[in-house]
């Protein structure tokens, strides 16, 4: 038998994997995730689209020696099983080189080290006229020309990722200037979202992590509103092998209760219905959301439903993690306790759509509208004639009270269902479910208490107000006419 080395040719390799199916964003998250793991506490990225364009990504972290650079830039520079420490934010060891070739065809890097600067660079090109794994290797005299890297020489320590001859970018770009600014407005979205957790850092063991983009600062964008949403169930933590991967399912207010800005961050372009799912987290950094993983279907009874998943990067291999870090498929273990938490999650989530973010099951209160289910197995919204306003109403001549009757079926017959969905599915914000404001409400009262015969007729309305939307609203002003009545 025979054993000979067969390495790769690497014009050939370089190429094909520049078409893993980066786009610009997640290739910057990529290089993003090097910096967090090396505990950059800043991160700025920096892009020219004129003359000769780049973009340049500079950190403050630990930086690299000429050595581990010179790792650093070898393809598949770690085994994906070894043990990693809990902070690594890689996985393939490939992460810095696919992700910044799928974007141009010269990548450098320089580094700074215990006062120590070093660089290297991957050139297509040269490797094309060379054939062969041919890294530049650079000292000082070589990176004078290098955009930035006199900002990298001001920090202690810290590494300069810059992309050159950006040909991915500039493909069938009529106006590269405009088509630039897009491509960086959407990295500044995904970066929003993905690293939110470190961009707040709130949490115990996140060290905050600022990221700006042409020196404009990046928000988080917590997918949660954490702050204001609902937890449906307390956290639940499931043992695999050891490790722990945690569960925190959540139910984003009512719409109604939204404000623009907060509906635009929850949803974006693709609405609050895309967005439903799991968010499955590694390390805290945002891998996958807005999916079940086909547990069940997306809803608009669920579409405020959200449930977040930290996943240890221990158990990278159980899941499936691709080299771009944006799929993650769960195992069969997670999957059945996810399976478990989705159907209260769903229950949750439908009665808030319910009733205006009432529970409907809620007797002690009188609506206006009440659902009915039929025996064919429909539905059928009527309005509630107990309702105290109707019911004084009908307390007229028998003529007013028949044709009172008679508006009320119309109006039921007449509900505008269809066009009502289409609003709600495409999270259109219904201004007339806007609370009552308490002048209208007391002039409201006043005009009901006004046909009441006698003392005990109007302690009786009262009392059948305080349970009934939307004079609860102000119990306070109720108990004052009460006392008045008194």
């Amino acid at each position: 038998m025979e054993v000979i080395s067969t390495p790769p040719y690497a014009p050939v390799l370089m190429e094909a994997t520049r078409a893993i199916g980066y786009s610009v964003e997640t290739a910057v998250s990529d290089i993003i995730d090097n910096s967090i793991t090396a505990n950059a506490t800043q991160i700025d990225i920096m892009f020219f689209p004129v003359e000769d364009p780049y973009i340049a990504i500079l950190d403050n972290g630990k930086g690299m020696n000429k050595e581990e650079l010179k790792n650093a830039m070898r393809y598949g520079s770690k085994n994906p099983l070894d043990d990693r420490s809990t902070g690594d934010l890689g996985r393939f060891g490939l992460g810095l080189k696919t992700a910044s070739m799928s974007q141009c065809r010269r990548l450098t890097v320089i580094s700074k080290k215990e006062s120590q600067i070093t660089g290297a660079q991957w050139d297509l090109d040269f490797i094309q006229s060379t054939n062969d794994w041919s890294l530049k290797v650079f000292g000082l005299e070589d990176i004078t020309d290098i955009p930035h890297v006199e900002a990298l020489k001001e920090n202690e320590s810290g590494t300069l990722v810059v992309w050159q001859v950006l040909d991915r970018l500039s493909v069938a770009e009529i106006n590269f200037d405009k088509s630039m600014g897009k491509y960086m407005d959407q990295v500044r979205g995904h970066l929003s979202l993905v690293f939110h957790r470190y961009l707040a850092g709130r949490e115990p063991g996140i060290k905050k992590v600022e990221i700006w983009i042409n020196k404009v600062k990046i928000e988080p964008i917590d997918p949660f509103l954490a702050d204001r949403s609902t937890q449906v169930m307390d956290d639940e933590s499931i043992l695999i092998e050891g490790h722990k991967v945690m569960v925190r399912p959540y139910n984003l207010p009512h719409i109604s209760q939204l404000s623009e800005m907060e509906l635009n961050m929850l949803g974006g372009k693709d609405g609050l219905r895309r967005l439903q799912g799991f968010y499955v987290y590694r390390n805290k950094r945002l891998l996958v959301w807005g999916t079940w993983f086909r547990l069940m279907r997306q809803g608009d009874l669920t579409k405020l439903s959200r449930v977040r998943v930290d996943i240890p990067n221990s158990l990278d291999y159980l899941w499936t993690l691709d080299i771009k870090k944006s799929v993650a498929v769960p195992p069969e273990i997670v999957r059945k306790n996810l399976a478990r938490i989705i159907g209260k999650i769903s229950e949750s989530s439908a009665r808030t759509w319910t009733y205006r973010g009432k529970k409907e099951t809620d007797d002690s209160q009188i609506h206006i509208w009440y659902r009915v289910k039929t025996r064919e197995g429909g539905v059928i919204y009527n309005i509630n004639r107990d309702y105290p306003l109707i019911e004084v109403l009908n307390s007229s001549t028998s003529l007013e009270s028949r044709l009172l009757e008679k508006l009320l079926i119309q109006i039921e017959k007449g509900l505008p269902l269809n066009q009502l969905y289409i609003d709600l599915t495409n999270d259109q914000r219904i201004l007339n479910e806007n609370e009552i404001s308490k002048a209208d409400l007391s002039v409201l009262l006043e005009q009901i208490l006004s046909v009441c015969r006698s003392k005990q007729e109007r302690e009786e309305i009262l009392d059948r107000l305080a349970g009934t939307e939307p004079f609860n609203q102000y119990p306070q002003l109720l108990i004052e006419l009460v006392q008045e009545v008194e």
